[in-house]
């Protein structure tokens, strides 16, 4: 009988109540400080990250995992007695992890190993792994996994409200945000991730107004769809994504949901003050 186990990246960042008794392997990204290389997750949390962040006058940046780094799981997982692994990772569009995942993969034998673009960030790409996870247990095969990981990626979003757009820019996974900067001073924008990419959706005027809007597009996009699975995101705004979860949660009535902050590999890119949701909605 098949054994299958599932990798994803530490940006996918899925809540330890969530991937609690799920066989979900997490292959660490890279965050660069000065002369110091850190592990996602492994070497530094979100709360020191941030405090760090505030005070630091050099900046972090990122590389993803190496392909050594996935070789290194893969027989790890194959020498553990898994037949399988199904791979599912942060977008192509944000990082070079599929590649290196892949290059992974031509050096290692005995195990069958499947990768998916994951063509979304967080949760977008987490919410689909859980439904994996879960038809492993009731008994699915692999190439069962990737199907319905594909088929719930289809019914997921991602979008966030951004305090600034610097982060982004410098660190280039703009995207189609950028003709939001001329205006960046004067304009809160909130952001979606559209086909892999982060892509502008509207600008408001002050941080309250764009925490309404969020919760009203939130609502339009996954308006008749259940269930809903809801995933409120933050890059050191708990109270602020506390009061998004009771307005989505009031509005919405999601089927799960949960509150997470970003990991730190994502931080460097977005920068603190960033709020939104993941969602999976009408996926069944």
């Amino acid at each position: 009988m098949a054994k299958i186990a599932l990798v994803t990246d530490s940006t996918t960042n899925i809540p330890k109540e969530l991937s609690k008794g799920h066989d979900i392997h997490v292959v660490p990204s890279v965050i660069i400080w000065g002369a110091e290389t850190l592990r996602d997750g492994v070497d530094i949390q979100p709360d020191e990250f941030y405090k760090r962040l505030a005070t630091s006058k050099e900046k972090p940046t990122t590389s993803q995992p190496t392909p050594a780094a996935f070789k290194e799981k893969f027989e790890e997982l194959g020498g553990s007695g898994f037949t399988d692994i199904v791979c599912s990772f942060v977008s192509s569009k944000f990082s070079g992890t599929l590649t290196s995942a892949e290059q992974a993969k031509g050096m290692v034998t005995g195990v069958n190993i499947h990768i998916i673009d994951g063509r979304s960030a967080s949760l977008g790409t987490g919410w689909p792994l859980l439904e994996a996870a879960k038809a492993i247990k009731a008994g699915k095969s692999a190439e069962d996994c990737v199907k319905i990981i594909e088929s719930a990626l289809t019914h997921t979003g991602v979008m966030l409200y951004v305090d600034t757009l610097e982060y982004l820019h410098r660190g280039g996974r703009i995207g189609g945000a950028s003709r939001f900067m001329g205006t960046a001073l004067s304009v809160k924008p909130i952001l979606e991730v559209q086909d892999g990419a982060l892509e502008a959706t509207e600008r408001v005027r002050t941080k309250s107004k764009a925490l309404e809007r969020i919760v009203e597009l939130l609502a339009e996009r996954v308006a008749g769809r259940t269930p809903l699975h809801l995933g409120v995101l933050h890059a050191n705004a708990a109270e602020d994504a506390k009061a998004l979860m009771a307005e989505a949660s009031k509005r919405l009535s999601p089927a799960e949901s949960t509150l997470t902050e970003v990991s730190p590999a994502v931080g460097v890119h977005i920068g603190p003050g960033v709020v939104g949701f993941a969602f999976m909605a009408g996926y069944k």
